[in-house]
């Protein structure tokens, strides 16, 4: 059928680097992106290939098509189009994992039919993020089911993922050298694959589903665990309790008042925000009126906030929905600020300073000499250096009292000030990109740097946020890696592998035949690129087709398909991508994605063999 592939030195050699890399890999004894480095260096030092190209990772396609869509990520993130995103999912979806996994995995799933499975995950990576910080959901519950659902939701068109892109090109070249009589293959359109595609995507979704709870971690902490600075507050402070809405009805004694004649109520809990007509106050200052119809944001524990809502006739409302932009605490949230000994704000009380009125700033409690000041008592308080008051505060208001001599915040906080004015800009050039992707001649990196140059440009971002949206870590395993699969394939280890396992399975039945292919290039995507997988193996399908009388076209689609398997090692761009933000280990991906993995190539094949 081919010509046979004789072992060589250089063959050995490549073998033992890739032994050792998947040693590093699997039993993680340094970073995933230190073992990348690690790989690169003996690829480089091996000769296996010229100097001139090792660092080529660096300037590859799919490692500047990653920094672009993470920039446009950003620049889309920063205006709030994001956080839209994910207000509309939580809204649709609730706060409950069961429900809020489908939507976002679905959603993605469906953007990846478009658009690379990676542009895919970086758009909604900010989104699963913003959802984790306000239902309390562990990021590594969500990041995994949404990574592999955009793997997945490549597979419905023939644009979703780069295998299936060069596969008509694959096709036509194997129909220049058919044997005479043999009808040329048929090229697949764009939404051939679609069938197959919503099979995998729905079998992943059901997946998580069925087996989230005991396949995904459970891990906590830093933008995944929103309760940390609660907890912080609640055992340095006593501050402590979750946020609810009260609607003010016309029976409510509160119907007149102004918020600092509330606030001298006895029991009144912190009054964080206040809606009247159509405007919306966070921190509202004393001076404001409420009024029949008024919503307010009340913070304090249940039983304190319910023992208030009696008092006063409200209606609390179970859910947040008035609140839920300004109050989610990537816009807001509590914070330590110092009275330093040069301040102007000495012997001054928090009304004579103004703080809600002139800053928005809300003070909770003021911490002096070991003794811990609040509510009744804060009125007429007069600052002494030292003070360290403890404020609610959107976090661009606490930037500009950052900014302030007079005050020294000293808790760490989201620094970064949204645009929403340029949300045009923001979306204009991030769909001018993906057009360029699908109707132009540009190449993929080229066609994205140019929404992410123009947001740059426009002014949705700096260069310096720019530098600062860009996952290292990633980019740094990628283009590490890539010269491996580049020596896999100059030596021909990657084909005498391919050569090698098919020869085991050569005398047995078609479906046995398929599924080898499938699961050879299952493996070999795992070791080399999706792209390189399909060239080497494309070319091998269509003549042991051809040899055993089976479908070419078949044989070659399902190499293209399989090399989207991608699930047990973090080798795969949107695999890396996730890892990080996640805190995920390489078990993780083995657990969870081995199952996966025997999923993908059933579900695969059986719809293939039943569909086609």
């Amino acid at each position: 059928m081919t010509e046979l592939v004789h072992f060589t030195t250089d063959m050995a050699v490549v073998l033992a680097i890739l032994a050792f890399a998947m040693y590093l890999f699997i039993f993680e004894v340094v970073r995933v992106d230190v073992a990348a480095i690690v790989t690169l260096v003996l690829v480089g030092i091996s000769d296996l290939i010229p100097a001139a190209h090792i660092f080529d990772g660096f300037s590859s396609n799919a490692v500047i098509s990653i920094i672009a869509l993470m920039i446009m990520g950003a620049g889309l993130d920063r205006t709030g189009i994001m956080n839209q995103v994910a207000y509309y999912i939580l809204k649709v979806g609730g706060s409950t994992e069961r429900r809020v996994v489908p939507i976002v995995s679905g959603a993605v799933g469906f953007i990846s039919c478009f658009m690379q499975n990676i542009g895919a995950a970086a758009l909604f990576l900010p989104v699963v993020s913003r959802i984790s910080t306000r239902t309390g959901i562990p990021l590594s519950r969500l990041l995994m089911p949404m990574g592999f659902c955009a793997i997945l939701g490549g597979t419905m068109t023939m644009v979703g993922s780069s295998p299936l892109i060069l596969l008509n090109d694959l096709i036509v070249n194997s129909n220049r050298s058919l044997p005479p009589g043999v009808e040329p293959m048929r090229q697949f359109h764009l939404f051939a694959v679609l069938p197959v595609g919503l099979v995998l995507l729905t079998g992943g979704i059901g997946y998580f589903m069925l087996a989230g709870k005991r396949v995904l971690p459970s891990m906590k902490g830093g933008a995944a665990d929103p309760g940390r600075t609660r907890r912080y507050f609640e055992s340095t402070y006593g501050i402590r309790g979750d946020i609810f809405e009260a609607y003010v009805p016309l029976e409510s004694p509160l119907a007149g008042m102004t918020v600092g004649e509330a606030e001298m109520l006895p029991g009144t809990p912190f009054i964080l925000a206040l809606k009247s007509g159509d405007e919306l106050r966070i921190e509202p200052s004393a001076e404001q009126m409420i009024w029949v119809g008024s919503i307010f944001a009340l913070m304090g524990t249940e039983q304190e906030v319910k023992d208030f809502r009696r008092r006063m006739k409200l209606t609390l409302r179970t859910d947040i929905e008035t609140f839920v932009e300004v109050l989610n605490p990537t816009r807001s949230g509590i914070a330590e600020v110092v009275v330093p000994p040069s301040s102007n704000v000495i012997g001054q009380t928090v009304i004579d300073i103004g703080m809600r009125r002139r800053y928005r700033v809300n003070v909770l409690a003021v911490y002096r000499e070991e003794e811990t000041i609040r509510k009744d008592q804060l009125r007429t308080l007069r600052f002494r250096s030292g003070d360290t008051l403890v404020v609610h505060s959107r976090w661009d208001d606490l930037h500009m009292l950052s900014l302030n001599p007079n005050f020294v915040v000293v808790t760490d906080f989201p620094r970064e000030v949204s645009r929403p004015h340029k949300v045009v800009p923001a979306a204009g050039f991030f769909a001018l990109s993906i057009a360029l992707v699908l109707f132009s001649d540009l190449s993929l990196s080229l066609a994205l740097l140019v929404g992410a140059a123009g947001m740059i440009m426009s002014g949705v971002l700096s260069i310096d946020e720019a530098y600062k949206s860009i996952g290292w870590q990633t980019v740094f395993l990628l283009a590490c890696l890539l010269p491996l699969g580049m020596v896999m394939e100059v030596t021909g280890t990657a084909a005498w592998i391919a050569q090698e396992g098919l020869i085991i399975f050569g005398d047995m039945s078609r479906w046995v035949i398929q599924f080898a292919l499938a699961l050879l290039a299952t493996m070999l995507t795992l070791v080399v690129s999706n792209v390189g997988a399909t060239v080497l193996l494309v070319p091998l399908a269509v003549k042991i087709a051809l040899g055993i009388g089976a479908d070419p076209a078949m044989f070659a689609l399902t190499v293209a398909l399989a090399t989207s398997n991608s699930f047990l090692l973090p080798t795969h761009q949107v695999n890396a991508l996730i890892m990080g933000p996640a805190g995920y280990r390489v078990a993780d991906f083995i657990r969870a994605g081995g199952i996966m993995s025997v999923l993908f190539l059933v579900l695969l094949l059986t719809s293939l063999n039943i569909l086609y």
